[in-house]
């Protein structure tokens, strides 16, 4: 039986200016703070997920013939 996916809670420190920033721009678009935060990690990570991807790519082509080797 597949148990559902717990929510965790995160606190974060913010500097005034940068929660009257991310207020701002919660209230200009419609969305809770919650939403707008979600929405940015959601971002990053996928943004360093493929940087990390490439990275590796990079690293693997560079070194595909240590690899080849290793693998016999």
């Amino acid at each position: 039986m597949h148990e559902p996916s717990r929510m965790h809670e995160l606190t974060l420190s913010l500097d005034p200016a940068l929660q009257q920033a991310l207020d701002d721009l919660a209230d200009a678009s419609g969305r809770r703070t919650e939403e707008v935060v979600l929405e940015a990690v959601r971002r990053y990570l996928d943004e360093e997920g493929a940087a990390v991807r490439a990275h590796a790519e990079r690293l693997a082509l560079s070194h595909a013939g240590l690899l080849r080797r290793l693998g016999e």
